[in-house]
């Protein structure tokens, strides 16, 4: 008897691929993410999701975090029913199928159906958040807007994936869908929220400038704006940790950095669960944190409040947070920033701008334009 010959898939992508497929095929939800600074990714694949009200850091369910921007909308989360993990483009972790597929059907993404296009003018809209600054509703405001485009129906999402994590090495690349999410993919240079090895970690990201390969980021002449915007959401972080009674926290920065076509201003924070005893500060501050000033504003009630009543559509998952929660011990949730959003179709991409008193309406604009730049040209 002559048996057919199985085809060798050897390759990381052909391996996520087979996996992304079988799982498809069988009506489960998967997240695909690597971690910043790092080579290795991880696929986690289930058939359930969680539906939460918080997010417990320190709980027993391992898997993935997926939250929507409205801190008082459900959390979904992905048990770790099947986890993979991939070292310098091998397979090091988790049993693949037999037989394993070689393609996917674009139809079995886990698509929702697309609300209407949004026709509210963003420039109106800063400048009327400018009005509600100088009226003293809030300090700051982070108005944002989405457009839609038609996309390829035979596109590779795996190879997009792939791309994004060459072309962002600093960012949290993800690729999540489920039922109730719907299919999501970004590259976010914005840390929400880490728990490692006793350690509580988040930053202050916020300005916009653009960036070429021969900028030298010792010399980025940053405007008053700009400085001004970030240090809102430094002073964001620290009132939080006053309103804990928390004194005991190191802070760097802020310093420019790179993330895709765009440079920002970060500066770190970071405390010692141990030395402070302090083991639930993860998910203390994560309820404290988000939605940051940095996407929504300061204060955080009116500002909230304003942009449900003017953005004029809903973000859903846009600039809520995502990211695995207790694999290997730790947990690094990211905010969705950079992020496309995909239909059966088409593909719809995300951006926002701080607004501040000094804010041209143009010009923050025209920041929300370049944000979108990086991503929609992948998929075109």
């Amino acid at each position: 008897m002559i048996s057919t010959p199985r085809i060798a898939i050897n390759t990381e992508a052909e391996i996520i691929t087979g996996l992304v497929a079988d799982a498809l095929q069988r009506g489960k939800s998967f997240c695909l993410w690597r971690a910043p600074g790092t080579t290795e990714k991880f696929l986690l694949i289930t058939k359930e999701v969680i539906l939460a009200n918080e997010v417990n850091l320190e709980g027993d369910i391992s898997g993935f975090a997926f939250a929507p921007f409205h801190p008082t909308n459900q959390k979904v989360i992905f048990p770790a029913e099947s986890l993979y993990q991939f070292t310098d483009g091998k397979l090091t972790k988790g049993e693949l199928p037999n037989p394993l597929s070689s393609k996917i059907q674009n139809e079995k993404y886990h698509f929702l159906t697309a609300t209407p296009t949004n026709d509210i003018n963003y420039e109106d809209l800063v400048k009327l958040s400018v009005a509600k600054i100088e009226s003293g509703i809030f300090e700051k405001v982070v108005p944002s807007r989405f457009e839609d485009s038609p996309y390829n129906e035979q596109i590779d999402f795996i190879k997009v994936f792939e791309q994004l994590c060459e072309n962002h090495p600093q960012a949290f690349v993800s690729f999540v869908s489920s039922p109730q999410t719907g299919t999501w993919m970004g590259a976010t240079p914005e840390l929400l929220v880490s728990v490692s090895q006793n350690k509580f970690k988040t930053i202050a990201l916020a300005g916009t400038l653009p960036y070429s390969p021969d900028t030298n980021l010792k010399t980025v002449a940053w405007t008053q704006k700009e400085i001004e915007e970030q240090a809102l959401v430094s002073r964001y972080i620290i009132s939080c940790f006053k309103k804990i009674r928390l004194r005991e926290y190191d802070e760097h920065g802020p310093k420019t950095i790179v993330a895709g076509n765009v440079m920002h201003l970060k500066t770190d924070f970071e405390v010692d669960m141990q030395a402070t005893n302090f083991p639930q500060l993860g998910s203390v501050m994560l309820k404290l944190l988000h939605p940051t000033s940095a996407v929504c504003g300061m204060p955080l009630e009116p500002a909230l409040e304003f942009l449900e009543n003017q953005e004029g559509y809903s973000r859903q998952f846009y600039s809520g947070y995502l990211g695995p929660l207790n694999i290997q011990n730790q947990s690094h949730l990211f905010v969705n920033l950079r992020c496309l959003q995909f239909f059966a179709d088409r593909v719809r991409a995300y951006a926002g701008a701080g607004v501040t008193i000094d804010s041209i309406p143009n010009q923050e604009w025209l920041e929300t334009v370049m944000k979108m730049e990086n991503l929609k040209k992948l998929v075109y």
